[in-house]
């Protein structure tokens, strides 16, 4: 996606925080199909209360699961302190816990107490992270501090079938202390069927409708959203997730994105660093049934240059509206959200929004737009978008040219102040002669028209949205970002857990969209440790984050030009087309194409995988 490297940014201190909601109920379209399994509830986390000693915790240090003064247990007379030294310091708190397959529910609670010294009421100095396996569940520091114990509720039903590790961690900076205080931590399962295990892929064929009012500036936008769904998976759903992926760039006190008003369902807790909104629907939703959800929507833009964000009177709307989030055979993806590269595992999807704003803001977005009058000084500009697995929009006084490419589709090119003439002219050649080539390449273009917003102020080089980029004046990066809307837009994938499959695929078609074989590029390849490898997902790469733009970009890319050496350039070509055509608004798998790719040559190419690292 982005297409240079990624500075840090510090991810904002989430609390939990509840919404309110109205059952209704779903939409029935076909007869039951799911299959039960027993289930035995139970509470899986030993010793959650501490009163039988430390087994089988792991703690930091002795001092963290204690009853010593200075705080105070929810129950008993135990409990765990984590931190509280008021210097730079680290504790963590852990259990391993297996989670019963049976069971189509598993809730994590614990009550939660923090106190603090800090004076602040905008930065998060000192912070507690839980997590289960790899996997954020939430994240406290200091500003979510509170005069008792609070409980908090998360949703494990993914983990079902696993053993992994609940572990809480906290840290604090080099002054005034914060206390995070744990007791009473339970895993409680329940439930007669078991998360999925086919490979479906559910809740499928979304459709979401979109109307949305802004304010003068653009940066601040009211409304109403509504998802259509349908179960697609033998296994019922009980629940399904909303992605709120733009309070990464707040806090769960000061939220971008607040959904209210929830209709079709009952919301839960906010997890996932306020991410991630359970709602539990009214009744169990069979294969093959269809149910609506919705809900009154505010977003904030906040200030900066970024794909979520205001650069001067200039705004940028990306992974704003929520979305559904995706159940496979490897149960809910709730990743954390990524600022290195992407988080946004979805599928296809239709759209259609309506963006009542004023008329002096241009409105560039995802999908065929039209322009109609509004109220006094105002447009409402209504976008439609069929087959996309997100949406995006920009609003603000752009200076807008248009063309057509020689193969017909339609571009618009929305440049900043500061971006010349001839700049924004070179942009519009490039995007014409990207998106032709591409096509040419892997299938036509199906969205109709694109739009290209440009702004050499992006610190993070460019994004891709569906028929919508962010770019500098830079060719390379635009015919980068283009080429995503075939792979990550058209050939969906994981994207964080399988970030190779949309940028190391985009940079390769971007090396051949100008002419680059790569020739040799494999030579200059130096691996920083044995654990490194193209197919890491960005768990790794946060944690190893100066490494991420050498190896899924230039790594992958060389490996997929080594890939074309040695099955031949027209077999490749032919590979990556056929794939590409029998994925069309489908998801890609590393298995899937290390399959097809075998395919195609009477050459074992297990080696080749080997030498390449790419595993999967």
């Amino acid at each position: 996606m982005r297409s240079t490297p990624h500075k840090s940014l510090a991810a904002a201190a989430c609390a939990v925080a509840a919404l309110a909601a109205v059952s209704l109920p779903a939409t029935t379209a076909s007869a039951r199909s799911a299959t039960a399994t027993a289930c035995t509830p139970g509470q899986v986390v030993a010793n959650g209360g501490f009163e039988s000693g430390t087994s089988p915790w792991t703690q930091s240090s002795t001092s963290v699961i204690t009853s010593r003064a200075g705080e105070s247990a929810h129950g008993g007379t135990t409990f765990a302190w984590l931190n509280g030294v008021g210097s730079t310091h680290t504790d963590t708190l852990s259990q391993s816990v297996t989670i019963p397959s049976g069971c189509s529910t598993a809730t994590l609670t614990y009550w939660l107490h923090i106190d603090t010294a800090e004076t602040t009421s905008s930065t998060a100095y000192d912070k507690l992270t839980a997590k289960i396996g790899t996997t954020t569940l939430a994240t406290y520091s200091n500003l979510d501090k509170n005069s008792g114990y609070i409980q908090k509720s998360v949703d494990v039903s993914g983990f079902a079938g696993q053993t992994v590790n609940l572990v809480f961690t906290g840290t604090e900076d080099s002054s005034l202390q914060t206390s995070f205080v744990l007791d009473d931590i339970a895993l409680n399962t329940s439930g007669g069927t078991t998360p999925p295990g086919d490979s479906t892929r559910t809740p499928a064929a979304p459709a979401y409708t979109v109307s949305l009012s802004s304010n003068a500036s653009g940066t601040g936008w009211t409304g109403h959203e509504s998802a259509t769904f349908t179960n697609a998976s033998a296994t019922a759903l009980n629940e399904v997730y909303l992605r709120l992926w733009d309070n990464y760039h707040g806090t769960c006190s000061a939220m971008p994105i607040k959904v209210s008003n929830v209709t079709g369902g009952t919301a839960g807790d906010l997890t996932v660093g306020c991410t991630a909104l359970k709602i539990a629907l009214a009744t169990p939703l069979y294969q093959g049934q269809s149910a609506t959800i919705g809900f009154d929507l505010g977003i904030t833009v906040p200030s900066g240059a970024d794909r979520f964000g205001y650069d001067g009177a200039y705004n940028n709307i990306g992974n704003a509206l929520p979305v559904l989030a995706v159940r496979d055979a490897a149960g809910w993806h709730l990743d954390p959200y990524t600022n290195n590269g992407e988080s946004f595992y979805s599928l296809a999807a239709d759209f259609k929004v309506t963006l009542d704003h004023p008329t002096g803001l241009l409105v560039p977005a995802t999908g065929t737009s039209v322009d109609t009058p509004g109220s006094s000084g105002r447009t409402i500009t209504t976008a439609t978008a069929s087959k996309v697995r997100d949406f995006a929009w920009a609003a603000g006084p752009f200076s807008k040219i248009s063309g057509t490419s020689p193969a017909g589709t339609a571009i618009n090119i929305y440049s900043v102040s500061g971006i010349s003439s001839s700049d924004a002219q070179s942009m519009l050649a490039t995007a014409k002669s990207a998106v032709d080539t591409h096509a040419a390449r892997f299938g036509a273009y199906p969205y109709g028209e694109l739009d290209a917003v440009i702004d050499n102020n992006y610190w993070f080089g460019g994004m891709e949205y569906p028929g919508f980029v962010l770019d500098l004046v830079s060719t390379t990066a635009l015919t980068h970002e283009i080429g995503h809307q075939w792979w990550y837009g058209i050939v969906g994938d994981d994207e964080y857990n399988s970030p190779w499959l949309d940028e190391a695929f985009t940079d390769y078609s971007t090396d051949l969209a100008q002419n680059k074989t790569g020739t040799g590029c494999w030579n200059s390849v130096s691996w920083a440790s044995t654990s490194e490898k193209i197919t890491n997902s960005m768990a790794y790469w946060d944690a190893h984050s100066s490494r991420y733009s050498t190896v899924i970009y230039g790594y992958g890319k060389c490996a997929l030009h080594d890939l074309r050496r040695v099955l031949g350039d027209s077999v490749m070509a032919k590979v990556l087309k056929d794939y590409a055509t029998s994925h069309w608004y489908g998801v890609s798998t590393t298995a899937e194409f290390k399959a097809a790719a075998q395919a195609a040559t009477t050459t074992d190419l297990t080696s080749f995988w080997t030498q390449h690292r790419i595993e999967g």
